[in-house]
């Protein structure tokens, strides 16, 4: 493969997208959990352009992981909570030393798991993870009840087997519970104030894509309650202020709001995409949010409901602004991490960067797998399993972390390039340029691959465009902010820095 260097890519901000009411400048706090991890996030939106006008600064990280437990994998959610009140409890104490008075707290995480809770408002268990297998047995049953091409044309959702119609359909016994989204879990647990934020509630595969409602006939179907979700609310909605005891552990005022966000990461990671450069306007680029999944679409306004598009196997997801986000989950870094874990305990101590720079001396054509099989989905000894596929393609893979890695980052790369793809075909919308946003933007062997597999100019970053996101839909809620996802996206542009890639000559 021949390298082609990335480029810094970066366009004017137009001072119009902030109000001048706010020249100091706003402070607001970004809840940000992904599967692996989670961090605290304070966020400067200010009047003005370039640079400065949204700044991050994390205040607190922390590891997050499923957990044998209770006869399943499930998510240590007691010790997930503590640390966002640590978090919350730490942006205070840096607001605090520089004058500031943080705004409000946004909420984000990854979708379709969720709490169940009684009428006193206590955790009955902890969460369910949707790695664990139970919901496999439930498919079935489901779909005898309601045909998968009737629940598509209503719900437009992908099919994955953890979907949370199917963990639900696993549930014993819902009597008397009410089912938290895990972003709106940590909100009611802030605030008191039990709602289901939009765009993880498109997520659940009891969501109507067209009405932007709950589904009702198929909770009846499934003998699930009509109030078993609490209310919708949307994006730059307020949910309620902390509870005095929050209040007080954490050091806000009480008075604090908690608002309501693109809760579901991948819809407040599209929200920042930093589309509308030169060379890509508005409705002409596809978006790879790239983390332990990879999210890989386009934005329309309207969803795909075909026969066609089920048969590909797209998701048609709320956005923020009611955006839908026609994707298509494919298999992330993920695999790379849980193959850094296996050969760190066997003794491998190369860091990340010498990893990619070992991979991406070896020649373009080597195996690939297929990244989104759901055979990767649990966790323990990813590389024998990765060369486990390999072999079943008819290639050998070396038992060596350098020609593992390649494969992983082509195989994400092939997979990448055959969504987009199918995309343009499906939602007849021509792509000109990839944003990858989230951790894998600072992947340039990723970046450059995907370029290369596409065919079409990459622009990498933010890496934090999940929080940016989030942050960028409070501001505006406050009134710091004003105008639409383009406004939106063009102060991500003036101040974030970008880079470019062209494709390769092979």
């Amino acid at each position: 493969m021949n390298s082609v260097p990335p480029t810094q890519d970066t366009a004017p901000v137009t001072v119009g997208a902030v109000s001048a009411a706010h020249p100091s400048g706003r402070v607001f706090a970004a809840v940000d959990i992904g599967a692996s991890s989670g961090r605290v996030i304070l966020g400067r939106v200010s009047g003005g352009a370039g640079p400065e006008s949204a700044k991050l600064e994390t205040v607190h990280r922390f590891p997050n992981g499923v957990v044998e437990s209770d006869g399943g994998l499930r998510w240590d959610f007691d010790a997930l909570f503590a640390e966002v009140l640590a978090g919350l409890a730490a942006a205070a104490r840096v607001a605090a030393e520089r004058g500031e008075t943080i705004s409000s707290i946004g909420i984000d995480t990854w979708a379709v798991d969720y709490g169940l809770v009684n009428a006193a408002g206590e955790l009955t268990a902890q969460p369910f993870s949707y790695r664990d297998d139970r919901s496999r047995a439930a498919v079935a049953p489901v779909h005898q009840k309601l045909d998968p091409a009737r629940l598509y044309a209503t719900t437009g959702l992908q099919f994955l087997q953890f979907n949370t119609i199917y963990q639900l359909a696993s549930e014993p016994d819902l009597e008397g519970l009410q089912a938290l989204l895990i972003p709106d879990l940590i909100a009611f647990l802030l605030t008191g104030v039990r709602r289901t934020e939009a765009t993880n509630a498109s997520t659940t595969g009891l969501f109507d894509a067209v009405a932007g409602e709950w589904a009702t006939e198929f909770l009846a179907a499934l003998g699930l309650r009509k109030d078993l979700f609490p209310p919708l609310i949307q994006p730059g909605e307020t949910i309620g202020t902390l509870l005095p005891g929050i209040a007080a552990r954490t050091g806000l005022d009480q008075a604090t709001k908690v608002a309501a966000v693109g809760s579901h990461d991948t819809a407040s990671a599209v929200a920042a995409v930093p589309a509308g450069a030169a060379g890509s306007g508005a409705g002409n680029f596809a978006y790879i949010s790239s983390g332990t999944w990879s999210l890989v679409g386009v934005e329309l306004s309207h969803p795909v409901l075909t026969e066609a598009s089920r048969q590909a196997n797209f998701t048609n997801e709320r956005g923020v602004d009611g955006t839908i986000r026609y994707l298509r989950n494919v298999g992330g870094l993920w695999l790379l991490s849980e193959c850094q874990r296996t050969w760190a305990q066997q003794g491998y101590t190369a860091t990340l960067d010498e990893l990619l720079a070992a991979a991406a001396a070896l020649p373009f054509g080597g195996p690939q797998v297929n990244a989104d099989d759901p055979y990767f989905i649990a966790p323990d000894n990813m590389p024998d399993r990765i060369r486990a596929a390999a072999r079943n393609t008819g290639a050998l893979l070396p038992d060596n972390p350098a020609a593992i890695t390649r494969c992983i980052l082509d195989s994400l790369a092939a997979g990448y390039a055959r969504t987009i793809a199918d995309a343009e075909r499906l939602a007849d919308v021509p792509v000109d340029v990839v944003h990858i946003v989230g951790g894998g933007s600072q992947n340039r062997l990723l970046c450059q691959l995907t370029a290369d597999a596409t065919g079409k100019r990459v622009i990498a970053g933010p890496v934090e465009a999940t929080a940016l996101g989030n942050v960028l839909v409070q501001a505006r809620a406050a009134g710091v902010v004003t105008g639409g996802l383009a406004e939106l996206r063009a102060l991500v542009r003036g101040s974030q820095p970008l880079e470019s890639y062209q494709a390769a000559l092979v």
